[in-house]
């Protein structure tokens, strides 16, 4: 397709998480094909300006007020034909020694609040008989990874939310991309919440899961691969990254063995 085709088929478009890494990714590509876009981040002051670009002050912990700020910003563009759910956090820890709220905070803002602003999306897109809901997952979905237990959760979710949603708007001109990137180049371990003392198999952990961010590829690698998809047109899952995590592990876990997914999850993160 063209440089200017995606903009024929999603003229606006709504991203959270704009600020940094992949957010930040998207939002570049949306804009350089002609996609006017409304990003989100807590303070808007962390939204550089930009032609076509819309900052816009969201917190996804609040539920209620999320919904208040997609609707205002849905109806000031005109409907959106795009929205990308990307905003989240990591929390590393055993699941045991961490206090509950940490976990359940985890899970009421990426999962619940994230399901809340696609069923808020849908309304309008399957009221305009057009539009594409695209929900941020991980191939943590498929590979979780150790001592980020409701992280793991919270991506299998969304992937059960994004293939239950591929049935509900079959035939209907909404699409729903199921996203599922492995390790970025980003500053995601940055907002990551961690003990300040790791024990000996916390360490290992932590460095094997900082050294996989710090070689992954580069955001705007995740951007064209979302780009595909889109134009593409059609529901389905998107698995990106370095080739061992977006091809041949998930191929692994399909063939393989619950037994082996484990094993290669052990050796991957060193234990």
């Amino acid at each position: 397709m063209s440089a200017a085709s995606l903009s024929r088929r999603y003229r606006t478009a709504f991203v959270t998480g704009a600020s940094t890494g992949l957010g930040l990714a998207f939002v570049e590509m949306l804009l350089a094909e002609g996609v006017e876009v409304w990003g989100t981040a807590r303070s808007v002051a962390r939204l550089a300006p930009r032609p076509r670009f819309h900052p816009v002050a969201l917190e996804l912990g609040d539920g209620a007020a999320a919904e208040r700020v997609f609707r205002d910003a849905d109806r000031a563009a005109g409907g959106f034909d795009l929205v990308i759910n990307n905003a989240g956090f990591g929390a590393f820890g055993d699941f045991a020694g961490t206090d509950f709220e940490v976990w359940q905070r985890q899970l009421e803002i990426m999962l619940l609040n994230t399901a809340r602003l696609s069923h808020a999306a849908l309304q309008g897109m399957l009221a305009r008989e057009r539009g594409a809901l695209v929900n941020i997952s991980s191939l943590a979905a498929e590979y979780p990874m150790p001592f980020q237990a409701i992280y793991n959760t919270v991506k299998s979710g969304l992937s059960a939310l994004n293939e239950s949603l591929m049935f509900e708007t079959e035939g209907t001109g909404v699409i729903v991309i199921d996203f599922r990137p492995g390790d970025y180049r980003t500053n995601f371990e940055g907002a990551v919440s961690r003990p300040a003392a790791l024990t000996e198999r916390q360490q290992r952990v932590w460095d094997s899961f900082h050294q996989m961010m710090e070689s992954g590829p580069a955001p705007a690698h995740a951007a064209a691969s979302l780009r595909r998809a889109l134009a593409r047109g059609r529901s389905g899952t998107v698995r990106t990254g370095r080739i061992f995590q977006a091809v041949i592990a998930p191929l692994l876990a399909r063939v393989g063995s619950l037994a082996l997914r484990r094993r290669i999850i052990a050796r991957y993160f060193g234990l």
